[in-house]
């Protein structure tokens, strides 16, 4: 069998942790900074889980992680 490409967007996304869950990042970091407070900014730099419903999805858009 050949083997499965993985989503390259995906995995540039996601991480998956040693019990198998999925880390992401926070969203809102890119642009328009100026206007939010510096412990929102420092708070959206710790990574996220991402919501059971997702998990699936993304787990086949990584086949070997």
């Amino acid at each position: 069998m050949p083997k499965i490409k993985s989503n390259r967007g995906a995995a540039k996304r996601f991480r998956i942790t040693a019990s198998g869950r999925v880390k992401r990042a926070q969203s809102h970091r890119r642009h328009i900074l100026t206007k939010k407070s510096t412990k929102r900014k420092r708070q959206l730099r710790a990574p996220a889980e991402v919501h059971q419903a997702d998990v699936a999805l993304i787990k086949r858009m990584l086949p070997y992680n």
